[in-house]
């Protein structure tokens, strides 16, 4: 049984460093917390090692590395005292096919891009597309609001206006949501397979040279209030359109 009791342990040290963008793009690696993301990454066999802290039950078909606290506390995102923390390879999900895709565009808050990708998810989204300045998909708040969805939908950082383009060629229609007229409002829109849906940054909404060239806009119509937080409009967007199709 290995045991690692200081946090200047070395492979400590470099594991750590995976709770940094830069790190993760680097080694092509991250960190997952929690028994439900573990059960996720086994699921997908993204799951490389784990840490275990010293006394807790394995439940995994690796050779656990037993910890302190301490250990643990450091490869944590979190402030409450973790007891497993798993060591993931970045999936890479290729979809049998690309009905419905999803493009995000500038959505910086973690918790909202993960929010999306477990309603992506959850409403059989295949594909979802980021523009590069979204929020990092390995951060770890992402990940703990994405319920482990990231190792069930494929995702990629692109250029939207050129993968828009490109899906249209492919005659993709592509929906944005737009407080902004033109729109029609989404319960009247009729969907038909494939289609793609653009969801906007959280203050500033989507791009206009991405709006330009999107198909139609759609509005999520209340009776009260004029936007929702970006996360809940995506839901209800994918249910409305899924059962409109």
């Amino acid at each position: 049984m290995k045991y690692i009791e200081s946090t200047q342990n070395k492979q400590i040290k470099e594991h750590a460093k995976l709770l940094q963008k830069k790190e993760r793009d680097r080694s092509g690696l991250f960190l997952v917390e929690g028994h439900h993301m573990i059960e996720e990454a086994m699921s997908a066999n993204c799951l490389k090692e784990i840490y275990l802290l010293e006394g807790e039950d394995n439940f995994t078909d690796l050779e656990p590395i037993f910890c302190s606290q301490q250990v643990i506390n450091k490869l944590s995102s979190q402030n409450s005292n973790a007891k497993i923390i798993g060591v993931c390879t970045k999936p890479d999900i290729q979809p049998e096919k690309f009905d419905v895709v999803l493009l995000l565009d500038g959505i910086q808050d973690p918790g909202n891009v993960g929010t999306i990708l477990r309603s992506a998810y959850a409403f059989g989204v295949d594909y979802v597309y980021l523009s590069k300045d979204c929020a990092d998909i390995y951060n770890p708040k992402t990940l703990q609001s994405s319920q482990g969805a990231i190792f069930h939908i494929g995702t990629m950082n692109t250029d939207l206006y050129d993968t828009i383009r490109f899906l249209q060629i492919e005659n993709t229609t592509i929906y944005a949501t737009s407080l902004h007229e033109p729109y029609k409002n989404l319960q009247d829109v009729k969907p038909k397979l494939p289609y793609g849906l653009v969801l906007g940054n959280e203050g500033k909404g989507i791009r206009q040279d991405i709006l330009n060239i999107c198909d139609m806009s759609i509005k999520i119509e209340m009776d009260t209030f004029e936007s929702l937080n970006v996360a809940t409009a995506c839901s209800i967007c994918l249910y409305t359109l899924k059962h409109a199709s």
